[in-house]
């Protein structure tokens, strides 16, 4: 292995900042101490000049939610022929936007929720849904803007309709899926192990109960009849590929075993950019499939290319 010259983008300008600049710390670290030469950039506007100048082998994007997550960082390393990692432009985008992904994943047999796209201003006093349902920005990561109406609730929550929401105006209404929280990570064309998530003193799997040591317990590997199991790996590799995604991608799943425990496994969306801080859920499924946080970044680092 050569001792290539990485850049390792980070921060961006996403309410996703703060995790970007942990999961980009950790990755440059590590990709140090594997013998790599590293250059740390936090992402601003002058970020095409400063990769133009610095002239790095491969990038690593450990940038996460809008312009590092949805083609545009991708599309500027393409414009300069730098070699990347994670997905491409379109398999980007495509991922970034809820909607559009489940439609596709949707379309290849994947099992999804019934949902509506709807500007939230329009939501009103009236369910769009009949509750539970779940309003969740359509192009948002980290689970920034996520309501969960719950079936006694007369109203939609007023959240959704406030002045100084900051999350778009476009949001998806989804049939809330109860049961357990599930993720698989797909490494290539090779879908990892299952994890089971257990938010600790947290409603659902939230911004807190991701990214503050103890939010969250991560059962790996899932406890799950072989049959479940292997079902959930079939679906992450299949959305994977159906997406176009490159690189390591994490789906999420909710499964209902409440009534059987062949229940209800239904996806929920992909993520091209997994997180990377020290609590993220990628480098511990790696890690049970043998493959030290250090392997996994030096993979990544040499499964980079453009065209992706």
């Amino acid at each position: 292995m050569g001792k290539k010259h990485v850049a390792v983008l980070m921060g961006g300008f996403s309410s996703e900042r703060p995790v970007s600049l942990s999961s980009g710390k950790a990755c440059a670290d590590h990709l140090e101490a594997e013998g790599y030469t590293v250059t740390r950039v936090d992402v601003g506007n002058d970020v095409s000049q400063v990769l133009a100048e610095l002239k790095p082998d491969v990038a690593f994007n450990a940038l996460h939610g809008p312009y590092g997550e949805d083609g545009t960082i991708q599309g500027v390393l393409e414009y300069l022929q730098i070699p990347y990692t994670h997905s491409g432009v379109l398999s980007s985008a495509l991922a970034m936007n809820k909607d559009l992904a489940k439609r596709v994943a949707s379309a290849q047999g994947i099992p999804v929720a019934e949902s509506r796209v709807m500007n939230r201003l329009s939501i009103g006093s009236k369910h769009p849904l009949k509750p539970p349902y779940v309003v969740k920005p359509v192009s948002e990561g980290s689970s920034f803007g996520v309501v969960i109406v719950k079936e006694d609730q007369p109203f939609p929550p007023q959240r959704i309709g406030a002045s100084d929401w900051p999350y778009g105006d476009t949001v998806m209404v989804e049939r809330y899926v109860y049961g357990r929280e599930l993720t698989c990570a797909v490494m290539g064309d090779v879908a990892l192990g299952v994890c089971e998530i257990l938010p600790v003193g947290h409603a659902f799997y939230d911004y807190d109960s991701k990214y503050v040591a103890g939010g969250s317990k991560h059962e790996v590997p899932a406890k799950l009849s072989s049959n479940i199991y292997q079902t959930v790996q079939k679906l992450a590799l299949k959305a994977h590929q159906a997406i176009g995604c490159r690189g390591v991608t994490r789906s999420d799943f909710r499964y209902d075993d409440r009534f059987s425990e062949n229940g209800e496994v239904v996806w929920l969306e992909i993520n091209t950019q997994p997180g990377m801080t020290p609590t993220s859920l990628v480098p511990e499924i790696a890690a049970q499939a043998g493959h030290s946080f250090g392997d996994l970044l030096s993979w990544m680092v040499e499964d980079a290319s453009c065209s992706r």
